[in-house]
C-alpha cells in the first residue's frame, strides 16, 4: 500500500521546480514521489511561451551542464531559437527560445515517466505531516498519509491563489486550475513568515484576426542554435516568427476609462508586483510622458492560430482589454480566447533557508520556485534542481550541494534569496552577478559538469562528452599559440576588411586580438586550421566558440577570476551558528537585527547583507579574533 511505504523523497508540484527536484534526486538514486494536482500540466507554461533570455539563457544552460532537463525539453519542443546581445561581448549572449505550449508539458511528461526510480501520485496537498520538528509527508484532499524522509515544496501559484480580471474574482492557481489551501495557514502556524505576492498575464490571442502585415517581422536566428550540450537527436524542424507592434496614445487613453475597475488602482490588489515586467496598466501610469510600448505577438505552438501579446499584461475588465487591444494598429478586428488576469499569491520569505534550500524550522523540509519569491520558469527550475539534490543528499548524511556566485548564475540566485531576502517578485538579471564574464552561456558545461558527473548526477555520456570538448578546446588554443600567419597568407584579406596588413609574420593568437578577425573568416585562408576544425564533428562550433572567447577575453576573464579568488576567502571563514548578535554593541542596530534574522553562516554571507556595513564586518572578524 502506497499510505504505508517511506519515500526518500516527497515532491509537491509539477511545475518547472518540481519537475526538476523530482528528476535530480530520482537520477542520484533517491526513490521519488511527485505529486501534482495534473499530471497533464509537467512543466506547464503558464505565462508566455519562451524559454530563456537575458540571463535566463544562462541559467538554463548551467541546469542543462549539471544534468537537468528544462534545455532539453525546450530543444524538444522550439520553433524558433535566437541568441541575444551577439552585438554585445560574450557576457551578455543570452540563448532565448519560442516553445510551442502544448508539446512542452508532453514532452517533460515523457522524460519524467523514463526516469528510473519516479513515480507519480495526482492529487492535492492539504497538510504536511511534521513530527519533532521534522517533515515526515503529505496528506493530501482524497485524505491518503504519503511518508517521506525528505519533502520539497514546489507550489507555485497555488497557495491561497485568487485571480483578477477587472472587479470579478476567482479561485485559482492559474487559468482553470484550482487553489491549494491548508499549507500557507499551517506553515505560518508553525512560525513561518508570509507574505503576498502578485503576477499576470496577458490575454490569448486568435491570429486568425490579426493583421499581421501592419506588424514588423522578428524572425528566428537563420542557423537555429540550441540549449542542450548534448546531442539533438528529436527537434521539431519548426520555425515560426514573432512579430512586434506599439501601443498608442489612443490605447493608453481607452485604457485609463477602465482604471476605475482596476484592482491594481481601486485597492483591491494589495500584494506586490514585479517592477521589471509591470502589467500594461502600471506603463501607462509610470511612463505617462510616454506615448508608446513596445509589444511582442508571440507564437504559442506549430499548429495553433493562439498568439501571447508579451508586454501587455492586464487585470483589467475584459470589455476594456479588448476595447484597447482594438486600438492597436493590426489588431483593429482582434478576438480572443481569453482575457488577461492577474493573480496573487503566498510566499515565504527566502531567509528562512538555509543555502541548500532547506527551511531552517523544519528539518528536511525544502521550498524551490515561486514559493520561494521568485518569478520565471528558469528561476523555478534552477531552484528545483538544487533543492531535489539537496534532499537527496541530506537523509543521505551528505554535505550540501551549494553553488558559489562566481560558479555560476544559480549560485547568484539562491545567495540573494537567502541572503537579502525579497521584497517584489524575484528575476535574475546580469547586473545581479558580480562576475559575468566567468559566467557565460558557452561555458556552463566547463564550470559545472564535472561537479555534477562527481555528485552522480550528471551522466557518464555528458561527461565524456564534455571532456572531448574541452580537449578540442585545447588543441585549438595549442594551435593558435603555435601556429605562424605570414603576411602573404591574410595581407589582400585584411585589406579587404580595411585592417592593417602584417609587416612580419604573426602569432594566429595575436591575430585574433583584432576586433575584426574571428576563427570563422580564417578558416578559408588557412587550410591546416580548416582541417583541424573538421575533427571537432558535431562540436565543431561550440569549440570554435569557445576557444575564440578564452583569446579574445583572456585580460578580463583572468582579471575577474583574481577578483572572485580574493573575495571567496570570506567565503571560507565561517561564523558561529550560536553567537548572540544581540551582545556585540559594537554592531549597528539595523545590523545586530539582520544577522540575528538570518543567521548567516560565513563572512562573506554577512558582507552581502542589505544594511550590515564594513565597519559591521570588522566588528565581527575582531569578535572571531581575525
Amino acid at each position: 500500500m502506497m499510505e504505508q511505504e517511506v519515500y526518500d523523497v516527497i515532491v509537491v508540484g509539477g511545475g518547472h521546480a518540481g519537475c526538476e527536484a523530482a528528476a535530480a534526486a530520482a537520477n542520484l538514486g533517491s526513490r521519488v514521489l511527485l505529486v501534482t494536482m495534473d499530471m497533464h500540466k509537467f512543466g506547464s507554461m503558464s505565462c508566455n511561451p519562451a524559454v530563456g533570455g537575458i540571463a535566463k539563457g544562462q541559467i538554463v544552460r548551467e541546469i542543462d551542464a549539471l544534468g537537468g532537463y528544462t534545455a532539453l525539453v525546450t530543444d524538444m519542443t522550439s520553433i524558433q531559437f535566437r541568441m541575444l546581445n551577439k552585438s554585445k561581448g560574450p557576457a551578455m549572449w543570452s540563448p532565448r527560445s519560442q516553445c510551442d505550449r502544448e508539446l512542452f508539458p508532453i514532452a517533460w511528461r515523457r522524460l519524467l515517466e523514463s526516469t528510473p526510480n519516479l513515480e507519480f501520485w495526482q492529487d492535492t496537498v492539504t497538510k504536511l505531516i511534521l513530527e519533532d520538528g521534522k517533515a515526515k509527508g503529505v496528506v493530501t484532499s482524497m485524505g491518503t498519509r504519503l511518508h517521506c524522509k525528505s519533502l520539497v515544496l514546489t507550489n507555485g501559484t497555488f497557495l491561497n491563489g485568487l485571480m483578477h480580471v477587472g472587479r470579478k474574482q476567482s479561485s485559482g492557481g492559474r487559468a482553470s486550475q484550482p487553489a491549494s489551501f491548508g499549507l500557507s495557514e499551517q506553515l505560518l502556524a508553525a512560525g513561518f513568515e508570509t507574505g503576498r505576492m502578485k503576477t499576470g498575464t496577458p490575454a490569448r490571442l486568435d491570429g486568425r484576426s490579426i493583421d499581421f502585415s501592419q506588424l514588423e517581422e522578428q524572425a528566428g536566428d537563420p542557423k537555429p542554435g540550441h540549449f542542450s550540450f548534448m546531442p539533438q537527436t528529436e527537434t521539431l524542424g519548426v520555425h515560426r516568427p514573432c512579430y512586434i507592434g506599439y501601443t498608442s496614445p489612443q490605447v493608453h487613453e481607452t485604457l485609463r476609462l477602465g482604471f476605475v475597475d482596476s484592482p491594481m488602482f481601486n485597492g483591491t490588489i494589495k500584494s506586490i508586483g514585479p517592477r521589471y515586467c509591470p502589467s500594461i496598466e502600471d506603463k501607462v501610469v509610470t511612463f505617462a510622458s510616454k506615448d508608446k510600448h513596445q509589444l511582442f505577438l508571440e507564437p504559442e505552438g506549430r499548429d495553433t492560430v493562439e498568439y501571447y501579446i508579451n508586454g501587455f499584461s492586464s487585470s483589467l475588465p475584459l470589455e476594456v482589454q479588448l476595447e484597447g487591444l482594438r486600438k492597436i494598429r493590426g489588431l483593429e478586428k482582434v478576438r480572443i480566447f481569453r482575457p488577461g488576469y492577474a493573480i496573487e499569491y503566498d510566499f515565504f520569505q527566502p531567509t528562512q533557508l538555509y543555502h541548500s534550500l532547506e527551511t531552517k524550522r523544519i528539518e528536511n523540509l525544502f521550498f524551490a520556485g515561486q514559493i520561494n519569491g521568485t518569478t520565471g520558469y528558469e528561476e523555478a527550475a534552477a531552484q528545483g534542481l538544487m533543492a531535489g539534490v539537496n534532499a537527496h543528499l541530506k537523509i543521505n548524511g551528505q554535505e550540501p550541494f551549494v553553488l558559489s556566485r562566481d560558479e555560476a548564475y544559480i549560485g547568484v540566485l539562491i545567495d540573494d534569496l537567502v541572503t537579502k531576502g525579497v521584497d517584489e517578485p524575484y528575476r535574475m538579471f546580469t547586473s545581479r552577478a558580480e562576475y559575468r564574464i566567468l559566467l557565460r552561456q558557452d561555458n556552463a558545461d566547463a564550470r559545472l559538469t564535472e561537479k555534477s558527473y562527481r555528485l552522480g548526477l550528471a551522466s557518464r555520456e555528458r561527461y565524456e562528452r564534455f571532456l572531448t570538448k574541452q580537449a578540442h578546446v585545447q588543441a585549438l588554443l595549442n594551435f593558435a599559440d603555435e601556429r605562424s600567419v605570414k603576411p602573404e597568407e591574410v595581407d589582400p584579406f585584411l585589406e579587404s576588411l580595411g585592417s592593417a596588413s602584417l609587416k612580419h609574420a604573426l602569432r594566429l593568437r595575436k591575430l585574433l586580438l583584432r576586433p575584426e578577425l574571428d576563427f570563422a573568416k580564417l578558416l578559408a585562408l588557412l587550410p591546416d586550421l580548416s582541417a583541424l576544425a573538421e575533427q571537432f564533428g558535431d562540436l565543431r562550433e561550440e569549440v570554435i566558440e569557445a576557444a575564440e572567447v578564452l583569446i579574445k577575453y583572456e585580460g578580463y576573464i583572468d582579471r575577474e577570476r583574481e577578483i572572485a579568488a580574493k573575495l571567496s576567502r570570506l567565503e571560507g571563514v565561517k561564523i558561529d551558528p550560536k553567537i548572540d548578535y544581540a551582545r556585540l554593541l559594537s554592531l549597528s542596530t539595523e545590523a545586530r537585527q539582520k544577522l540575528s534574522n538570518i543567521r548567516p553562516q560565513t563572512i562573506g554571507q554577512a558582507s552581502r547583507i542589505t544594511g550590515v556595513s564594513p565597519s559591521d564586518i570588522n566588528v565581527l572578524l575582531v569578535h572571531m579574533g581575525r
